[in-house]
């Protein structure tokens, strides 16, 4: 069987708008850890856009923040940036005062036994090439460094347990030649993953040179298969960046993948999927269940309401732009 799964790198632009809404919401929880956050921002030659609504007693400059993590990634250009944000309706607010769900939806969480990171191979594989390409790309005594710029993409499709093919696609300065390059990147960033598959591409097109808000627009939330399990999973729910744990749209899908995980090692099992869904204002889920190796097993002894997640998670705490950038699922600090 074919699977396929792909990631992108810090400087692809939607995931650049990731961690613009994701730094915005960290400085907000800084100041106030009861802050309702729920931010998108969308860029495109030259212009970047912040719209969304906050409630927080924080002070905070979107546009700074932004730029700050603009130059972080490694851009250089100058952009033009508006920010329109509001207070949260007061709809919303009515029910998430009394601790309930800030939106209805449908969260899913995963977990299987193929691969240490308990993820999917193919999406672990296409992972991995972009965590590396960006080691080399901060590393400057890599002689790659030197060539490469910030926006990427990686592909992996699997035939059975066989790399089938590898497609890399990275932007990269006019100082080097097609044929280098891609020796370069064959040597340095995919060899090091992926020793031995069947084909491979590398900047298919054949030159990478404008990429970033320069060559495409970017938005909040637009790479969801990537920031989950990747394709061969079902993805539930919504996008997780720009928004506070008050959205069980990310605080539940995080305590999916930790069910998924904690079931996964309780009942030694291949495979486990996560479903949990709420009705907005309403603390408890309408829906928690668990299909352990196809055999289906109702969620009971944890505390699933949308603070009960918030609370044993820590996740009032800044930590969302590194997650953005390094894997929503990663390192929770249990209570």
């Amino acid at each position: 069987m074919l699977k396929t799964a792909e990631n992108v790198s810090w400087g692809h632009p939607d995931k650049v708008c990731d961690q613009i809404s994701d730094a915005i919401l960290d400085e907000c929880l800084k100041q106030d850890p009861n802050s309702r956050v729920a931010v998108e921002t969308m860029g495109g030659h030259g212009k970047l856009f912040i719209l969304g609504e906050v409630t927080t007693y924080a002070d905070f400059d979107p546009e700074k923040i932004a730029r700050e993590v603009y130059r972080e990634i490694g851009y250089e250009d100058e952009l033009e940036i508006k920010a329109y944000l509001v207070k949260q309706s007061s709809d919303i607010a009515q029910g998430v005062d009394l601790g309930g769900a800030g939106d209805q939806g449908i969260m899913v969480g995963y977990a299987t036994n193929e691969t240490t990171e308990l993820l999917p191979l193919e999406h672990v594989l296409a992972t991995k090439l972009i965590r590396h390409l960006e080691e080399l790309r901060a590393d400057k005594n890599n002689q790659l460094a030197q060539f490469l710029l910030p926006d990427a993409k990686a592909q992996v499709t699997l035939d059975g347990e066989k790399i089938k093919t590898v497609v890399l696609s990275t932007q990269h300065r006019d100082n080097i030649s097609t044929e280098v390059l891609r020796d370069l990147v064959i040597k340095e960033v995919i060899k090091p993953i992926i020793p031995a598959y069947e084909q491979v591409f590398i900047n298919p097109t054949g030159i990478f040179l404008q990429g970033g808000f320069s060559a495409d627009t970017g938005l909040t939330g637009r790479k969801i298969t990537a920031d989950n399990y990747g394709p061969q999973i079902p993805v539930g729910g919504g996008a997780f960046s720009g928004k506070d744990a008050s959205k069980v749209d990310r605080s539940a899908a995080y305590m999916a993948r930790f069910l998924a995980v904690e079931y996964l090692k309780k009942y030694q099992a291949k495979e486990v999927l996560v479903k949990l869904a709420y009705a907005i204002g309403k603390k408890e889920p309408v829906m928690s269940t668990a299909m352990v190796d196809n055999k289906l097993i109702e969620i009971t002894g944890y505390d699933l309401s949308p603070q009960g997640i918030v609370d044993f998670l820590h996740l009032k705490e800044p930590q969302f732009k590194n997650r953005a950038r390094f894997g929503f699922f990663q390192d929770f600090l249990i209570t």
